[in-house]
């Protein structure tokens, strides 16, 4: 029989799924991010834009299918983190809607600002994009200032104002950038980003100037992506984390909460190390064998996996996943912040095609993807950036 509680912690899985998908597909952030250095000359710079603009609708598609599927499964968290911390989501979707811009005017016929405007918009999204997300989603693990009253619903019928939620500060969101294990987290992600995006230029370029020089940034991005997210991983698992007594739900501070959930979850302990194994095989593989040009697939499972992973750690086996540090019991779990079941399971039915969908695209980013771009397939194609 399917329970609340099943597709409670179903709909989990399923936000952790896009998450590390989220995460992998920041690899075109990660290329906007270095464009100005990689690309030298302005040939290289429009072969660069060129790949990465025939993929920057799946990383938007992603993050606002990441954000519906939030929504709809967990209501709570996003009334009270959009809601709250404001600030940092608003900073974070105003840089991917300067990216859609971007990537549409700036080789459009009458372009007053010129192409350099747009790309430093890209820039922009590239640098704020990547850093904002992992902040955001390092607070999963550190907490937030906000609190809670679900009966305040009631005021709805006397005041017209319907709020359940309050941040317990001015500043809405940025003071998560006051905790320098949010800082690991959000440059860990901002490097990894640039990593994937050197590895994708590798395997997707044919020019052997712009090959080579990614292969020296993956090793540059590469080993300070690896040491904060190190830093990130063991300050957490030596934290003390927000544990939830499953007979009272009561919030309360547990010694080692993270490590426990690890040693606890075998198969997500087993996953996450393969998952790390297989970004560390892509990364150092392709620095150390010039030939290898594959480094983009095993790196980005291998993202995916560990990032999913970590979404689990930090909402299963009776944690808080979304805590508040100021108002402990106002911290969201998966149980107190998700949606009705008859709600849950209406979602659940759609969520059965999404195999499909991922095969589709699997298809046509085969399809289009057949050889290695270069510039003379630029001039031939009739839709550039």
């Amino acid at each position: 029989m399917i329970t609340h509680e099943f597709l409670q912690n179903y709909w989990w899985f399923i936000v952790s799924l896009l998450a590390g998908l989220l995460v992998f597909l920041l690899y075109v952030q990660g290329g906007q991010s270095i464009l100005g250095t990689l690309g030298k000359t302005e040939d290289e710079k429009k072969l660069l834009v060129n790949a990465l603009g025939r993929k920057w609708e799946y990383t938007f598609t992603t993050l606002v299918t990441f954000g519906g599927a939030f929504f709809a499964s967990f209501p709570v968290f996003y009334a009270t983190s959009f809601g709250g911390a404001y600030w940092v989501w608003m900073l974070l979707l105003f840089s991917f809607v300067l990216q859609a811009v971007s990537y549409e005017f700036q080789s459009k016929p009458g372009n007053i600002f010129g192409a350099r405007t747009y790309r430093n918009f890209l820039l922009f999204n590239g640098l704020v994009g990547t850093f904002v997300l992992g902040v955001a989603v390092a607070t999963f693990f550190t907490g937030s200032e906000f609190s809670i009253n679900k009966a305040n619903i009631v005021n709805f019928s006397t005041t017209g104002s319907m709020v359940m939620s309050g941040w317990d500060n001015p500043f809405h969101g940025l003071e998560a950038l006051g905790n320098f294990r949010n800082w690991c987290l959000g440059l860990a992600v901002f490097f990894l980003a640039r990593t994937l995006a050197s590895l994708f230029f590798i395997n997707r370029l044919h020019h052997d100037v712009l090959v080579e020089r990614s292969r020296k940034y993956t090793l540059y991005n590469g080993v300070p992506f690896v040491v904060f997210f190190l830093a990130f991983l063991i300050w957490t698992l030596l934290s003390d984390g927000y544990a939830v007594n499953p007979e009272t739900n009561e919030i309360f501070m547990q010694p080692y909460k993270y490590f426990h959930n690890l040693i606890e979850m075998p198969v997500v302990l087993v996953l996450f190390l393969v998952g790390v194994v297989l970004v560390l095989w892509g990364i150092f593989g392709t620095v150390l064998k010039k030939s290898y040009n594959n480094g983009i697939w095993f790196a980005g499972a291998g993202t995916v996996v560990t990032v999913t992973m970590l979404f689990l750690l930090a909402g299963y086996n009776n944690t808080a996943y979304y805590p508040s540090y100021t108002n402990l019991q106002s911290s969201l779990t998966v149980q107190n912040s998700s949606s009705s079941e008859f709600t849950l399971m209406a979602m659940s039915i759609v969520s059965l095609i999404v195999p499909f969908v991922i095969a589709y695209i699997v298809y046509a980013w085969r399809a289009l993807e057949r050889k290695k771009l270069k510039l003379e397939d630029l001039d031939e194609d009739g839709h550039k950036y």
